[in-house]
């Protein structure tokens, strides 16, 4: 059975319309058939595109004053049989099943209209049976068909649409149906709350539906702490003591950040920053130069590497103090030396962590948002100055936006032969972190001539360009979009040092 999926037909049936033009535009473009109803086939028209009514499906029209539309078998039919079984495509033959590949759906905004108006009748008509069916019909036979069940989704749609060209792999349903099961879970509470309470409660605005595993403590001795989640299904913790909140915190990011790379690199972490980065040849040459970045702070840092630790580099590794070293792999034989300090933690990585979207607690509440899954290349680079950067500065300057992309904002990253050689981050001003890391590199012996700078927003001032030039830093990369862009440019071409601009912004707060 394949895991690659291509969409043939999607039924698009949303109450709100904003930001599904573009969806439309590229389903267009890709040959996909549409379905829809009342609203949306009206707007989907409107786009230039046709859709196939569901009543020229289903040989029924809305009724009950729209609260039967989409519940009929030929719908639920499409979306659900097995396209791999036998009896289900004999089944869909017979009934004339048509099938459906993507369902777009949003839910009636009961708790708006709950929150809104006092008026019963009105709240109950919001809540939704077509769409939260479809939802639950589509998630369930993710094997088959993409389920998008909310406007958070869309950017993640057209995503895989543009990069696809309209296939999608078991890791896209899957993440879509996961997403769709939340949106279910989410609005369920709501309408639960309001049952049970006569008006809308914090009780079902957002669960965490995890197994919960309680931490030694959390940041500090005196306050409790508990991870939720599956750490089983990622690692195996191979050797040391129990995994603290501190720990996981500086595991993510150190993850986060060597699944950049994609060539023997080793990352040092200190409290969610990395202290020292490098790519070689061999595991054991990036994990010398980025030891070599800053030997002060390595100390009781945490490890990760993309690649098997062998005996030779843990040997090297053995005689420095650290908390945790992550690695997909290790040489038996190489276990055995790392294994002595009994609370030295080991994991092994069993697969990539598939991050899509990072939450945050505050105000009482939780904020959400996409990864940031961009690093730009020499692709998405616009050269800016008179000066051309060399072969080597642009292979650097890739690694450095890899690298300034995982430093607290603002953050610098200074580079030389694919080897962070200073990195300042989290300074109220961007003139801070760029002295911060030109005197990290000067501490620890670091030529910056000929070095590049990557910045992870853009420079408000041309200071920052003229500190590097006398530093002798070559090369610089910063996003733009600064109203005084031409200032920084001016003066790179004064210190003929080149720039490019990549459009991107890294902040990390």
């Amino acid at each position: 059975m394949s895991s690659s999926k291509k969409i043939h037909s999607a039924l698009v049936s949303v109450y709100n319309k904003d930001g599904l033009a573009p969806i439309l535009k590229r389903l267009g473009e890709l040959g996909v058939e549409l379905i829809s109803t009342g609203g949306t086939q009206t707007f989907i028209e409107s786009q230039g595109l046709t859709a196939t009514p569901v009543e020229t499906l289903t040989d029924y029209p809305s009724i009950f004053g729209g609260r039967v539309k989409t519940l009929h078998p030929k719908i639920f039919g499409g979306i659900l049989y097995r396209r791999e079984n036998e009896q289900d495509l004999l089944e869909q033959k017979q009934y004339e099943i048509p099938s459906i590949d993507l369902v777009i759906v949003d839910l009636y905004p009961f708790e708006d209209t709950s929150r809104s108006t006092k008026d019963q009748d009105e709240i109950i008509e919001k809540i939704d049976i077509g769409g939260i069916s479809l939802i639950r019909a589509a998630a369930k036979n993710f094997q088959d068909t993409i389920i998008v069940s909310s406007r958070g989704d869309y950017a993640a749609l057209l995503d895989l649409l543009n990069n696809k060209n309209g296939l999608s792999d078991i890791e896209d349903r899957k993440y879509f149906a996961t997403n769709a099961f939340a949106t279910s879970s989410h609005y369920d509470g709501l309408i639960h709350s309001f049952f049970a309470n006569g008006h809308i409660e914090g009780a079902g605005h957002y669960k965490i539906n995890q197994p919960a595993k309680t931490l030694r403590y959390g940041e500090n001795p005196h306050q409790q702490a508990k991870f939720y989640g599956r750490l089983d299904d990622i690692f195996e913790v191979l050797n040391g003591k129990e995994l603290s909140y501190n720990n996981l915190v500086d595991i993510d990011a150190s993850v986060q950040l060597i699944q950049e790379f994609f060539v023997p690199t080793v990352a040092v972490m200190k409290h969610t920053n990395s202290c020292g980065l490098a790519s070689a040849d061999t595991v054991l040459e990036a994990y010398k130069r980025a030891f070599e970045c800053d030997t002060t702070s390595a100390f009781g840092g945490i490890i990760a590497t993309n690649t098997e630790i062998d005996l030779a580099t843990a040997n090297e590794m053995n005689t420095l103090f650290f908390e945790v070293l992550i690695a997909p792999s290790y040489q038996p034989e190489a276990l055995e030396i790392l294994k002595q300090k009994k609370n030295r933690i080991i994991i092994q990585q069993k697969k990539p962590v598939p991050y899509f979207n990072m939450f945050k607690s505050l105000l009482n509440g939780a904020i959400e948002q996409d990864i940031d899954r961009s690093a730009e290349g020499v692709g998405n680079f616009k050269v800016v100055t008179s000066k051309q950067p060399s072969d080597d500065e642009l292979a650097d300057l890739e690694f450095a936006i890899k690298a300034v992309k995982h430093l607290k904002s603002n953050g610098i990253a200074l580079v030389k032969n694919r080897q962070l050689i200073g990195m300042g981050c989290g300074q109220t001003s961007r003139v801070d972190a760029l002295q911060q890391a030109i005197k990290k590199a000067g501490e620890f012996g670091f030529d910056l001539k000929g070095s590049v700078m990557a910045s992870d927003a853009f420079f408000p001032f041309p200071d920052c360009v003229g500190i590097a030039a006398t530093a002798g830093i070559s090369a610089i990369s910063q996003p733009g979009g600064s109203i005084k862009d031409q200032d920084s440019i001016d003066a790179a071409n004064t210190h003929n040092q080149s720039m490019v601009l990549t459009g991107i912004r890294h902040f990390k707060h």
